[in-house]
């Protein structure tokens, strides 16, 4: 059985949740203390050198970054399967998607909302407004299909609404966007395993957002 060293309200770490529920595997949970600095002893070190969460170790093998993990667990265990198609062109709007996820919508979410909670910075209206480009970038890529790379739920889904969801916790309102507002109705009804893998780890976000607001 793979171990996932994880934190449960990570959005990263709730995407790697929701395919291993969708692929019925059985991950190991190791719970990271952040906190009190677990993620920067020599031995977590040694699994991942860049200290970050989720990490995934299986029989041996360590892997990071939660887009890596989750293409890496169809692959491994579920060859075939539609979450992540095999078909080439399928395939590369599947990665297309994920890479749109790290590299513009959760990296542009990061860099406006985590200096406001971690660093208590005001709202900057220019990375808000780069929030909203890239909502609205999602919103034309689901204009006439039912999800984010076609009609069938993929990896891209698990891993963009674990990154959307987070957003409840912000002033950002994605629900405006017809096509998201539909899509994440839809994702949240079909993900086999929603609540488990990222409604409690979410409602842990939001109450880490509130006490550190409050400080």
């Amino acid at each position: 059985m793979p171990d996932l060293y994880y934190v449960p309200g990570s959005a990263p770490c709730r995407a790697v949740l929701l395919t291993a529920r969708a692929l019925n595997i059985n991950l190991n949970l190791k719970l990271v203390d952040l906190h009190h600095g677990e993620h920067l002893k020599p031995e977590y070190l040694k699994l991942n050198p860049q200290h970050t969460v989720p990490t995934l170790v299986d029989d041996g093998f360590s892997i990071w970054e939660s887009r890596a993990i989750i293409t890496y667990l169809v692959n491994k265990y579920a060859k075939g399967n539609p979450l992540y198609p095999e078909e080439p062109k399928a395939r590369a709007l599947v990665d297309q998607r994920l890479y749109f996820d790290i590299g513009t919508l959760y990296q542009k979410f990061s860099d406006y909302f985590y200096p406001q909670v971690f660093g208590g910075a005001p709202a900057d209206k220019e990375k808000f407004t780069g929030v909203e480009n890239a909502l609205k970038l999602l919103d034309t890529f689901l204009e006439g299909q039912k999800y984010c790379a076609g009609n069938n739920l993929t990896v891209a889904d698990l891993s963009l609404i674990a990154s959307v969801s987070s957003l409840e916790a912000s002033d950002v309102n994605f629900l405006k966007y017809p096509n998201i507002k539909r899509w994440y109705e839809t994702v949240k009804s079909t993900a086999p395993g929603y609540e488990e893998a990222n409604g409690k780890g979410l409602q842990a976000f939001k109450e880490l957002v509130k006490n550190m607001m409050k400080k």
